[in-house]
């Protein structure tokens, strides 16, 4: 990115973030919290995404209008942690500090609270404008959790509020919070943001921070099932064994890839045929309206044909593929895939979590490149970039079969 253009950008998001007069609530998180539902029902299709300045990783921003004022909501990337050992991080820290938002909503999970309030408690130390809203509320209403909330309001010093995303339930008085912080009426307690400072090594706020986490949680936090997640931890154990492990991974992706082959052959077939079905119409009112056969050859033989075979092999394979890798993220495995041949992929030089840019290959390389973000270390991102290039996405492979055929196959 050259300077001239890294100035216009910067000076594009500044005005758009502040200079319109509207109240600017950052959403911060960790992954898989509901901070992205929550956001989308605050601002359903009022939204768009962009990058912060000299970042590639994108965040979402939009539009909510509570109580006849307009509120910019801006959703940024899920993070662990404000430390800046990855871009998601550094993203997240330098738009709270220098972007100079009226207040940053962190949402959390309710079911995982101590691990959410982390973040919590980095974001206190660098803003006094925090609003915690605990969320997931029905899920952990369904595990037998409880959380005091007013209890740990107290604790933090900060106002918190319960919600519901997908149940739409706690949004008014979420929103109720903002409007309040966006007046300068919510402010964390000194004392405490005093007592999270101060620390001479990073280690050391992070092992305060991880106590002051855990403490919180054991006062705020009731199991009415003591073994609520006993299911999980044998599934865990089964998953992450070292015997086990690998084979119901193999076995797993296998099937992912079986279910895209054979499901996406019938609607290949479907859009391959009346797509070239209507290359054929084409052809003939070209034909008699006069158009040159050159003309014909280029755009319809040649254009028109290409695209058609590119949609009808792509599409259907990619529409398939990726949902299902996004249930499987959705439902904690993709973390225990990168476990599981972290050990493996160091032997290489690289990490575990390129298995999973790898994966994401198979659908469509370019997805696996962006995917490669998620990786900390600049050297092993780069290697997981280099690499994904070399596995067989399935726009690839008519390609090799072609080739193979051409080459290798005799009659």
């Amino acid at each position: 990115m050259t300077k001239e253009f890294e100035s216009q950008e910067k000076e594009e998001v500044t005005l758009e973030n502040t200079g319109t007069g509207e109240a600017v609530i950052a959403f911060a998180g960790n992954p898989n919290v509901g901070k992205s539902s929550l956001f989308n029902e605050l601002t359903g299709m009022r939204q768009h995404t962009g990058n912060w300045p000299g970042k590639t990783v994108s965040f979402a921003q939009g539009t909510h209008l509570f109580n006849g004022v307009n509120y910019r909501l801006v959703d940024l990337p899920g993070t662990y942690s404000l430390l800046a050992h990855s871009t998601e991080e550094e993203v997240a820290r330098d738009f709270i500090i220098e972007a100079n938002p009226k207040a940053t909503v962190v949402v959390c999970d309710a079911t995982a609270l101590e691990r959410n309030l982390n973040l919590v408690l980095q974001i206190i130390t660098i803003n006094p404008h925090v609003i915690v809203c605990v969320n997931l509320l029905d899920e952990a209403k369904r595990k037998h959790i409880d959380v005091n909330l007013e209890k740990l309001q107290t604790l933090l010093g900060v106002p918190v509020v319960g919600t519901s995303a997908v149940k739409k339930e706690g949004l008014t008085s979420l929103m109720e919070q903002v409007a309040l912080a966006a007046k300068g009426k919510v402010t964390s307690n000194p004392y405490i943001r005093q007592s999270l400072q101060g620390f001479e090594s990073e280690e050391d706020q992070v092992a305060a921070l991880m106590n002051r986490a855990e403490a919180i949680t054991n006062e705020v936090v009731t199991y009415r099932d003591k073994e609520y997640d006993k299911k999980d931890r044998m599934l865990d154990r089964f998953l992450t064994n070292k015997i086990t492990g690998i084979p119901s991974m193999l076995l797993l992706l296998f099937l992912v890839f079986w279910i895209t082959i054979e499901g996406a052959n019938v609607p290949s077939e479907m859009l391959a045929s009346m797509l070239f079905s209507f290359q054929d119409k084409l052809m003939e009112w070209t034909t008699i309206i006069g158009v040159p056969t050159l003309i014909q050859e280029v755009l319809i033989l040649g254009v028109y044909r290409t695209l058609s075979w590119v949609v009808s092999v792509m599409l259907p394979p990619m529409a398939i593929f990726f949902p299902m890798f996004t249930l499987l993220e959705d439902f904690g495995y993709l973390p225990r895939i990168a476990f599981n041949l972290d050990k493996y992929f160091q032997k290489a030089g690289a990490c575990g979590k390129q298995a999973l840019t790898m994966c994401m290959g198979f659908g469509c390389n370019a997805a696996g490149v962006v995917g490669a973000r998620i990786i900390d270390s600049p050297r092993e991102r780069l290697i997981a970039i280099i690499t994904n290039n070399f596995v067989p996405c399935n726009g690839r492979f008519p390609m090799l079969i072609a080739i193979i055929v051409m080459f290798f196959c005799r009659k």
